[in-house]
């Protein structure tokens, strides 16, 4: 595979990693799993089961088994062929998926504030 289509796999495919990763740890679908994996992320009696658990409440930490099941499923493989390309592949889609999410978090936040300011000045005109 040419290196230009490569560079372009890697940033489209790490768009679904981002948004599956960013939606298990973070949306309210799935918010009764995650309280649940938090709190025995605290409370399991065993450091093992702590950290699988912990696994599904940061997005980060899960972006790595998301990528893992992408690459099973895509078969991509950057720079190199075989298990170096899949190496490389797994951490290179990690970074750009977590750089998407990051951005994603300062859009959210940045909305959030816009929204909160605009409620604030409604309400002191309505107090007028």
């Amino acid at each position: 595979m040419p290196l230009l289509t490569q560079i372009l796999w890697l940033f489209l495919l790490a768009l679904p990693i981002a948004c599956i990763a960013w939606t298990v740890t973070h949306e309210e679908v799935f918010l009764e799993p995650r309280q649940y994996c938090i709190d025995r992320s605290k409370h399991s009696k065993t450091l093992f089961k702590r950290k699988v658990f912990y696994l599904f409440t940061c997005e980060y930490c899960f972006s790595h088994y998301v990528t893992i099941f992408m690459l099973i499923l895509t078969d991509f493989q950057l720079l190199l062929t075989g298990w170096r390309g899949y190496l490389i592949a797994g951490f290179a889609l990690v970074w750009v998926a977590n750089i998407y999410m990051s951005l994603f978090a300062l859009l959210r936040a940045s909305l959030k504030k816009e929204s909160t300011e605009a409620n604030i000045e409604v309400k002191k005109l309505e107090q007028l």
